[in-house]
């Protein structure tokens, strides 16, 4: 881990004033040249998102069940990315590791809020792909917009419910070690590490983490599971190619949010040894990949949204009076 000056010592009483993060691997002697991918990156990501955000906005024929959970998705890549960008830019301009707790709880409560939320939306996407494809004759009558507004309500009381709570819990907790993080953006299980034994603060992190990225995987694969079955028993494998690429975009966005958290958590409880560094990179894949690769997988992958793209982007032909 790197060593920083003027490092926090233990505290047993109260909270720290400041968090000290870990800059990127290998990086920390020359932090200034990977602020161009970093700049890029996050202006790919709004790009893309700010797109598919465009697109179904304006276009009425894409205001359904599917596209509007989409526009959810891209709402909280957005703000993903725009949460996990002060620390790492600080990093990187001016190799600032210091940083007020304040400011670290605040970091941690967007960078949360929007991940509950992307996975919460990618929850219910997998919903919306069994529905239209386990039950396709029932599907409007069970998905309907009054059915959505609920389920919008319930992504956005698990979102504050969950996480409204841990600021306040982790600002009071009593720290036993050195307010070192792991990472270059503040974490709540990455803060609640360093709190001393029992502290609830440290508890309320682990239910928080479970009921969200444990719960969630699950249900998804369970949704996959039964749509899996019900492919099997279409007639031809043209109707199971067609059924199965309306899950393509979705299934990919799955695997590239949740795959390097699995990872981590296996690395974690297996105790592989691998190096600090790859360690760190997977959590950057976790949350700076899926708000760039996402809005690509869906331009692709969804014909509709490709074409509605395709079609804004060209120039209107305008008549010439003769």
């Amino acid at each position: 881990m790197s060593t920083f000056p003027n490092q926090a010592a233990p505290n047993n009483t109260s909270m720290a004033p400041t968090f000290l993060l870990v800059g990127m691997p290998g990086l920390s002697a020359a932090p200034s040249w990977w602020t161009i991918p970093l700049i890029t990156m996050y202006l790919l990501s709004a790009l893309g998102n700010g797109t598919i955000l465009w697109i179904i906005a304006l276009d009425s024929t894409l205001h359904r069940p599917m596209y509007f959970f989409l526009f959810l998705l891209s709402v909280s890549d957005v703000g993903l990315a725009t949460a996990l960008m002060p620390t790492l830019l600080g990093l990187a301009f001016a190799g600032v590791h210091a940083v007020p707790a304040s400011a670290c709880l605040l970091q941690m409560f967007f960078v949360h809020i929007f991940s509950v939320m992307e996975s919460s939306v990618l929850l219910a996407m997998a919903l919306d792909r069994a529905l239209a494809i386990c039950r396709p004759l029932h599907y409007p009558t069970l998905l309907t917009n009054d059915v959505i507004s609920k389920i919008c309500l319930a992504i956005a009381f698990r979102c504050l419910g969950l996480h409204l709570p841990l600021p306040f819990l982790l600002a009071h907790m009593p720290y036993c070690l050195p307010q070192v993080l792991a990472y270059s953006y503040c974490l709540h299980p990455d803060i609640a590490h360093l709190a001393c034994p029992g502290a609830w603060g440290t508890i309320y992190s682990l239910f928080v983490v479970l009921s969200v990225m444990g719960l969630d995987p699950l249900l998804i694969f369970f949704s996959y599971g039964l749509i899996g079955r019900v492919l099997q028993g279409l007639g031809s494998s043209e109707d199971r190619w067609k059924a199965g690429q309306t899950c393509a975009a979705h299934l990919s966005a799955v695997l590239l949010f949740y795959m390097p958290m699995i990872l981590l958590a296996l690395i974690d409880h297996l105790r592989v040894p691998i190096p600090q560094p790859a360690h760190t990179l997977l959590s950057y894949v976790h949350f700076l990949f899926p708000p760039l690769i996402n809005p690509i997988l869906y331009s692709v992958k969804m014909k509709e949204i490709r074409e509605r793209i395709v079609k804004r982007l060209q120039p209107r032909k305008v008549g010439c009076a003769q």
